[in-house]
């Protein structure tokens, strides 16, 4: 596979995990999974985690990873390139997984004091890809292996955390976020 299209062929597979947690950030509001508990007298969680989003994250990812296994035969012939397909395991594994990683780190950012919305390098990054790989595996195991090669795990942990920077900066400038990360 060619450079270029080992680098449609990462982003095209994480498609479904990318768009979660910014369909939740849009669904908004709700009861907060940690339904306001502590522990060590921190949140859980917080109130940015909440069931409504996770449900609504995960529909959208799905969905889309439906959706496209529909237009990757078209979109492949345009392109030149072949694309992943989604078989529905693989797809809510993508993104309940997104989900998850970006739940594993607000625990993980209330147990070191960080409040929400609190820059945390690497882990605000990455949490989700963590999470929605991992899904993936455990859900659709030979679709990951086929998917997930070397060389489209590297270019998807080099190409996410700047996709992530561009994309929170965008929605930071548009109003939709508080924070630009």
């Amino acid at each position: 596979m060619e450079t270029v299209d080992t680098v449609v062929w990462a982003l095209w597979a994480m498609l479904p995990a990318y768009i979660p947690n910014n369909a939740a950030v849009l669904a908004g509001g709700g009861r907060p999974i940690d339904g306001g508990r502590t522990w060590g007298g921190r949140r859980v969680l917080g109130d940015g985690k909440t069931w409504r989003g996770t449900l609504i994250g995960t529909a959208a990812g799905t969905l889309l990873a439906l959706g496209l296994t529909q237009v990757a035969p078209s979109v492949s012939a345009a392109l030149g390139t072949d694309l992943p397909t989604f078989p529905l395991r693989a797809g809510l594994g993508l993104a309940f997984g997104a989900m998850l990683g970006d739940i594993g780190a607000s625990f993980l950012k209330r147990r070191t004091g960080r409040e929400r919305g609190a820059a945390f390098p690497g882990l605000d990054q990455l949490d989700f890809v963590v999470g929605a790989l991992l899904c993936a595996l455990v859900a659709a195991p030979s679709w990951f292996a086929e998917t997930f090669t070397l060389p489209v795990l590297v270019v998807v942990v080099v190409a996410t955390p700047v996709l992530h920077v561009v994309t929170n900066g965008i929605a930071y400038l548009l109003g939709l976020k508080n924070e630009p990360w």
